[in-house]
């Protein structure tokens, strides 16, 4: 018997390195193809440079002009940060008021919320854009920042959790003299942690990988995120060096790398309890 699961352990511990290889190999074929040089990352085949070279990386930071990539990589942290935050903010917000709050109409509202997630979120881009076209304010940071904080999954996933979440916790801090603010802020948002980041988590990635939008809605090459920016030295000149492209899409990945490396035990702790409910 004792056999058996260690041979079930071995074929389990195997079948997931197999997986985990595949998943790996394109992300160490783009980090080592950036430290290759031009000939090398266009005629070998090899994993490994035989040659190392940083200079992709410096032709990368140097060229300000034409890949102003660090410009490029604030703009995405403000847009990211700040949406998330205010996406994050008003999502619990508007889930403890639709849980604890006696709303006129709270059921319509909830029937909306369910309809408009079955929405293509597609189908609102071009609405979306002509709008900020028509009030002025195409490349700026407001149609960058402000769609994303219209987010019913969150507000779903929140009020889901919070149905369930004991009011007895609650009502001691009213007796206590607490308010629906402090309420709110002191007991119930602790207690939702990994439900928050979670969803902070997943909704920092949609923002800093979103291509499409930030396409339509950026024109001036300072103004770019980095899905938009590294997107148009894909299909510019540097079509013809992959080092080169790799080594812009590095500074792309690390940084969400290291995000869900911090919170990844949070992530899998929300997923569970979201699991469980």
């Amino acid at each position: 018997m004792a056999g058996k699961v260690r041979l079930k352990k071995v074929i389990l511990v195997f079948a997931a390195t197999i997986i985990a290889y595949l998943f790996l190999v394109p992300l160490l074929f783009m980090l080592f193809t950036s430290f290759k040089t031009l000939s090398e990352s266009i005629a070998s085949s090899e994993l490994l440079p035989q040659l190392w070279t940083i200079e992709n990386y410096l032709s990368i930071l140097s060229d300000t002009v034409n890949s102003p990539i660090l410009r490029w990589f604030v703009n995405t942290v403000i847009v990211t940060v700040t949406g998330t935050v205010a996406t994050v903010a008003v999502d619990c917000f508007a889930a403890y008021a639709l849980s604890r709050l006696n709303l006129p109409g709270k059921k319509k509202i909830l029937v909306m919320i369910v309809w408009v997630m079955s929405i293509p979120g597609i189908v609102t881009l071009f609405p979306s854009f002509y709008l900020f076209r028509q009030i002025s304010l195409i490349d700026t940071y407001v149609p960058l920042i402000l769609p994303y904080m219209a987010n019913v999954t969150g507000v779903y996933l929140i009020y889901n959790f919070l149905v369930d979440f004991p009011i007895s916790l609650e009502e001691a801090a009213k007796v206590d003299g607490a308010g629906v603010f402090r309420t709110f802020t002191v007991i119930v948002l602790p207690c939702i942690r990994p439900i928050i980041l979670t969803l902070a988590f997943v909704t920092f990635l949609g923002i800093y990988n979103d291509y499409l939008w930030p396409s339509l809605v950026v024109t001036s090459n300072e103004m770019k995120t980095l899905t938009v920016g590294i997107a148009s030295l894909v299909l510019g000149a540097n079509f013809v060096n992959p080092g080169l492209m790799m080594a812009a899409t590095v500074f792309a990945v690390v940084p969400a790398l290291i995000l869900f490396m911090f919170l990844n035990k949070y992530i899998v702790r929300g997923e569970t309890n979201v699991g469980i409910k």
